[in-house]
């Protein structure tokens, strides 16, 4: 099992940041990852438009998961709607 860092960018809508957050911690347990950590970064701006939003709210996963469910995990985050984008990083050892 491998340490990640999940970045999530949320719309500022509550509705949709508490939807879309719940959606996050779905996929990443329904994909045997052990979330350790989240972490709330704030409201921030964007470096540009994404979905008519030049806002976001920022969020920091740290997980352990196996290398084979990232590619998995990074295709239902893809179709997550209320997600406005991501990145998984992999820690160094």
């Amino acid at each position: 099992m491998r340490e990640y860092e999940l970045m999530v960018v949320f719309p500022l809508e509550e509705d949709k940041y508490k939807t879309a957050s719940d959606a996050v911690r779905k996929i990443l347990t329904g994909n045997d990852a052990q979330v350790k950590s989240e972490e709330p970064y704030g409201d921030r701006d964007l470096a540009y438009e994404i979905k008519k939003h030049t806002r976001g709210r920022y969020v920091l996963f740290t997980l352990g998961a196996q290398p084979d469910k990232i590619l998995d995990m990074d295709h239902q985050l893809k179709l997550t709607p209320d997600i406005l984008t991501y990145l998984f990083i992999r820690k160094d050892e």
